[in-house]
């Protein structure tokens, strides 16, 4: 339950959007502040939606063993949108240039003047749930597992879902200047890339969600 949890934690932490916002605030006049009040909102924003998810999804029982078919058919339902969205975002035409306008607006003149307090804002903007860290908490909470290791696997996929925030902040504590050239160097990358990956990552987790929910409906789970 957790591999699988965690795998699908760190498919849904490939997120352009994330690793371009943690650039810029690296990069700005009090980077650690401005970071770690960024890491802040999108670990809060992981935390209390990961709750949320869980106990709405335990709540329709889908952990227990008679419930075996709503709770496969949710994902094959949750792979199904997700090819969906992999398609869409393949044909969109023409591409976005810069990953960092993903969620059009708000967030990219939020970042455009880097502070503390709209970092926390914006770690909450950026980090609000996908289909994908949904999906990884669907594992969970139909999982016939104990409370102690529910809550290990849902600590252990928020901290997996905000890799690319933490990550660059502790290389940075160690090399700034490094970091800061590569993550320059790195999101020139991404921003001719980020749509090929973000359909690279919608596919994936869309493709393992399927055959795990039609395996689970064919054999009974």
């Amino acid at each position: 339950m957790i591999a699988q949890a965690a795998g699908l934690a760190l498919l849904a932490a490939l997120s352009p959007t994330a690793l371009l916002v943690a650039a810029v605030y690296l990069g700005s006049a009090r980077p650690r502040l401005t970071a770690a009040c960024y890491l802040a909102g999108a670990v809060l924003m992981s935390l209390v939606m990961g709750v949320v998810v869980l106990f709405a999804l335990r709540s329709a029982d889908l952990n227990h063993p008679d419930q075996h078919a709503p709770r496969y058919g949710l994902r094959l339902g949750l792979g199904l949108v997700l090819l969906a969205g992999g398609a869409v975002v393949a044909k969109r035409q023409p591409m976005q240039p810069d990953p960092g306008k993903a969620r059009q607006g708000i967030v990219s003149r939020m970042i455009a003047d880097p502070a503390p307090l709209s970092a926390f804002a914006v770690g909450i903007l950026v980090f609000a749930p996908g289909v994908t860290f949904i999906a990884a908490l669907q594992v969970i909470a139909t999982a016939r597992a104990s409370p102690g290791l529910t809550v290990v696997a849902v600590l252990i996929v928020v901290v997996i879902n905000v890799l690319l925030v933490w990550l660059p902040i502790t290389v940075h504590l160690v090399a700034p200047e490094v970091t800061e050239r590569r993550l320059t160097a790195f999101n020139g990358w991404l921003r001719a890339h980020g749509s090929a990956v973000l359909v690279g990552v919608l596919v994936a987790v869309g493709a393992i969600m399927i055959f795990d929910g039609s395996y689970g409906l064919v054999t009974g789970g």
